[in-house]
């Protein structure tokens, strides 16, 4: 008789509330011709409150559930505050781009909350199947959004080209997973470790290691396999590309430590081998590449691109230190890069018309709040003390030197030291130069407003006061050793 698999829909209730939300927003929406944005938002702001507090309890979980699939446990707990409060901040950036635009898309939060539900099925997975389950319909979801704007051409761009693109890279990690499938007769992470712990695999082994590599690469933007992040960066709606570089990149870290320390763990010889170079050519290329540019989405995704170059570094760092100054740093740069592309909506207006560097000119003077809201999450961007980024830098560098990668380290201080460059051009452009025309007033939305906000407090006290979170990540992180 075929055993009837452990169901346990309380460990997973965070993910269905969005689900059910998104439904929600999906049908009702349609019956909304006017108004719908305002409506999906709220019930969608709704969904992830409620989430919020069904998430909770993971904080005090240890255990399997849904016979093994899935993993109730602190790591998971953590990173779905992270997804959550990525999820929140997007949609009260998102209704005044989407009411600028003229179009009730009520489908955009629809399809934001099935992609946050789908990375916290990544992120709690404890098979690589269903981490595939949940890459898909994450991916699916942002493929859609991507293109979601129907009077934008590069949206439509964006869309097709992270299709073919994620495609691909879903593609390869598949045949990693059968090849580690044929080391180990399962996909359970923790049959995988045990098969690998007694030597076998050999050369198949390292294979499988190498395709899960390029498509963990691919999700969190690495060199050489970063080609995709700045056409679609900016071709993307602004809202929706802050989103894609901080939950899709924080998804896909969490689940890369998950899969790497959990299963291939007797592998990390090999990896994190791969990892130190992944790393520089990372950190390097990004800041080197955000420095020619003068649309800043571009330059917001090449800073993209830099910054897993320094979330590489803590997984190359590896253990307790490594991993929890990972996931503080996630935190410090969900609050940062969320709030610098709410600027860039607001300031691109409709049509994004707005988003070359130049039109930065003279911020300071017309909308001096925005301005010095801009600055606060460029700084942190540039490790300046004492915003969250400094924070978050300081740890990931401090446990790469402890780990004794100090030639890592040396590199990424001066690769860090470089973007100071390009994020403070954009801040002497804000306050040291006139615009050559005047510019028209912007539009504050209570909800942009709420959101910067959020931003930038968070910046600034988890940099201020940062022992609380390390703290909390240092717990969560305790079950994955």
């Amino acid at each position: 008789m075929i055993p009837i698999p452990e169901v346990d829909l309380g460990g997973i209730l965070p993910a269905l509330v969005l689900c059910v939300g998104g439904l929600i927003v999906m049908v009702a929406g349609s019956f909304i011709p006017k108004r719908a944005v305002a409506f999906s938002a709220i019930v969608s702001l709704v969904a992830v409150l409620v989430a919020f507090a069904v998430n909770s309890p993971l904080r005090m979980m240890n255990r399997q559930a849904f016979s093994g699939l899935i993993s109730l446990d602190p790591y998971s707990w953590f990173c779905n505050v992270l997804l959550l409060i990525a999820a929140g901040i997007t949609v009260l950036t998102s209704v005044r781009y989407l009411t600028d635009d003229g179009q009730e898309l009520y489908e955009y939060f629809a399809l934001l909350l099935f992609a946050t539900a789908g990375m916290m099925f990544m992120v709690s997975a404890n098979h690589i199947l269903v981490i595939f389950i949940g890459l898909e319909t994450l991916s699916i979801s942002v493929y859609v959004l991507a293109g979601l704007m129907p009077t934008s051409p590069k949206s439509r761009e964006a869309g097709l080209k992270y299709l073919i693109l994620g495609g691909f890279s879903s593609a390869i990690f598949l045949y990693g997973a059968a090849f580690l499938y044929g080391v180990a007769g399962s996909l359970s992470l923790p049959a995988i470790a045990k098969v690998l712990q007694t030597g076998a695999g050999g050369k198949t082994a390292l294979v499988g290691m190498g395709l899960l590599l390029v498509g963990f690469s691919f999700k969190v933007a690495a060199v050489p396999f970063h080609m995709w992040t700045p056409d679609v960066y900016e071709g993307a709606p602004t809202p929706l590309t802050g989103y894609m570089s901080v939950a899709v990149k924080a998804a896909a870290f969490a689940v890369f430590v998950r899969v790497f320390f959990a299963a291939l763990g007797p592998l990390q010889v090999d990896w994190t081998q791969i990892l130190w170079v992944l790393a520089v050519l990372t950190m390097v290329l990004g800041n080197v590449a955000a420095l020619v540019q003068n649309n800043i989405k571009r330059m917001l995704a090449y800073s993209s691109i830099a910054h897993a170059g320094y979330l590489i570094v803590g997984m190359v760092a590896g253990k307790e230190a490594g991993t929890s100054a990972m996931l503080y740093y996630l935190l410090a740069y969900t609050f940062t890069n969320l709030g610098a592309f709410g600027v860039v909506a607001l300031v691109g207006r409709k049509g994004e018309a707005n988003v070359m560097l130049d039109d930065y000119r003279g911020l300071a003077a017309s909308n001096p709040v925005l301005a010095l809201a801009m600055s606060i999450f460029l700084f942190s961007l540039a490790g300046i003390p004492p915003t969250a980024g400094f924070m978050g830098k300081f740890t990931i560098f401090y446990a790469a030197v402890k780990a004794g990668y100090i030639w890592l380290v040396i590199i990424g201080v001066l690769t860090s030291a470089v973007s100071v460059f390009y994020y403070f051009r954009v801040v002497m452009k804000m306050y040291m130069e006139v615009p050559e025309k005047t510019p028209a007033a912007l539009q504050f939305g209570p909800a942009m407003i709420l959101a910067l906000g959020i931003a930038a407090v968070g910046v600034m006290y988890i940099g201020i006061f940062p022992t609380t979170y390390l703290d909390l990540a240092t717990e969560s992180v305790k079950t994955l050793f």
